[in-house]
């Protein structure tokens, strides 16, 4: 599931504790506007309920850390593995995937019982440097989860005709972004995560790749770069789309980005908002991000030519932007997340790099080599982190992966070319 290249020493004991406390925090923090009913909907079988999320990464510390560690500890309830489990062959049976949303049982009150139940428990592992490989893995799954949590809400308040709102804030509006382009001469590149600090086991083992010269946009596609495509007839034109993008379009009658709405309007977390031609296009499918750099006469960057650009971005070194991945709240709850003007941070850049194993790659032995190996079939890579990702996996290794028919994530793109 995740590879640990520093171990963790006494010293950083302390440190790791805050960061489970902070992590669980913010967890409860983006369900506190919701209500029961708000936290278990499930708009459809890619997204989870809020309530799901909520009890799953406590599943995994019970599960992962609690079972075999903690001396004494019983499960809270034997019959919720079956409820909260989701992939995990090795750990037995579960509901399926859609089913989620019919867990009106255990309350969501229940759930936060639950959760606080664990956190007491695993008190006493947080100062255990064997258990801190571990540990640091539960964080970084529990913020994955975080981001699951704010595109899946909003999948579900998007469907309803109200538009309610999560949060009450105005849209920054965006500065427009500079032209050019980042050129690379080529060459050798290593490409993966370098050994220090954590990283997810699909980051590496690092290893050597050829590149050709290229050159990566400065900039990622706007909403008036879209509008553009849209009016000069890009949905409707066939030369432009792959075979099975051309069949999802007029399968599912698609014509513009997911949360456009047909009066310059989009769907926010703080409901409908007037649409800012200048921020970064969001929620499109690979399907969409593919003809869009056709229709521009460029294409999509391949995950290693990314990477070698980004090599000299250092995400953890820029401000701050987005309160969901930098764990910062106000008085009115969390901060929506507006990202930055860098490589990073704004919204997840579409590869035309299918997902699949670096060389050399192994999966961790145990239930937790499930996280990752297991899904590289069928699927891209995305590069960049989006406004709800947690700032600290903001990095050049770390590889996200969708299908190419997927929207409801911060999904957008970034053009590259050859020279």
């Amino acid at each position: 599931m995740a590879e640990r290249h520093a171990r963790i020493d006494a010293e950083n004991v302390t440190a790791l504790a805050d960061q489970y406390r902070d992590t669980r925090s913010l967890t409860e923090a983006l369900v506190e506007p919701l209500s029961d009913a708000d936290a278990t909907i499930q708009s459809m079988e890619d997204a989870s309920p809020a309530k799901w999320h909520l009890a799953h990464t406590t599943w995994f510390w019970e599960t992962f850390l609690l079972r075999d560690n903690a001396e004494g500890y019983t499960l809270y309830d034997s019959d919720w593995p079956y409820l909260f489990n989701s992939y995990y062959e090795a750990e037995g049976d579960r509901i399926s995937r859609f089913s989620r949303g019919l867990l009106s049982r255990p309350s969501l009150d229940e759930v936060i019982g639950w959760r606080a139940h664990v956190d007491e428990a695993m008190q006493a592992l947080l100062d255990r440097p064997e258990c801190a490989d571990l540990i640091l893995l539960g964080i970084a799954h529990e913020q994955q989860h975080q981001e699951l949590l704010l595109t899946d809400i909003k999948h579900a308040m998007f469907q309803n005709p109200l538009g309610p709102e999560i949060w009450k804030a105005d849209a920054a509006a965006s500065d427009e972004q500079p032209d050019g382009w980042f050129e690379h001469p080529g060459g050798i590149a290593l490409i993966g995560h370098n050994g220090e600090g954590f990283a997810f086991d699909n980051e590496g083992p690092r290893h050597r790749v050829l590149l050709e010269p290229f050159a990566l946009s400065r900039r990622l596609v706007s909403n008036a770069d879209w509008k553009a495509f849209i009016d000069d007839g890009g949905y409707r034109d066939a030369r432009l789309w792959l075979s099975d993008g051309w069949a999802w379009v007029n399968d599912g009658r698609h014509d513009r980005p997911l949360y456009w709405g047909e009066d310059g309007r989009c769907f926010t977390h703080s409901g409908w908002q007037a649409r800012d031609p200048h921020a970064p296009v969001t929620h499109i499918s690979y399907f969409e991000a593919d003809a869009f750099a056709t229709w521009a006469g460029a294409r999509l960057p391949t995950e290693f030519e990314w990477e070698a650009i980004a090599r000299g971005q250092h995400a953890e070194n820029e401000p701050a932007h987005d309160a969901a991945g930098g764990n910062q709240l106000d008085d009115a709850g969390p901060v929506l997340p507006v990202g930055s003007a860098h490589l990073f941070g704004d919204c997840w850049q579409f590869t035309r790099s299918a997902y699949l194993p670096y060389p050399r790659y192994q999966p961790p032995e145990g239930a937790v080599g499930e996280y990752n190996g297991k899904f590289m079939s069928g699927q891209f890579v995305l590069k960049g982190a989006s406004c709800a990702t947690v700032r600290g996996h903001s990095r050049a290794s770390y590889r996200n992966f969708f299908y190419p028919h997927q929207q409801w994530q911060f999904t957008g793109l970034r053009l590259a070319k050859d020279i």
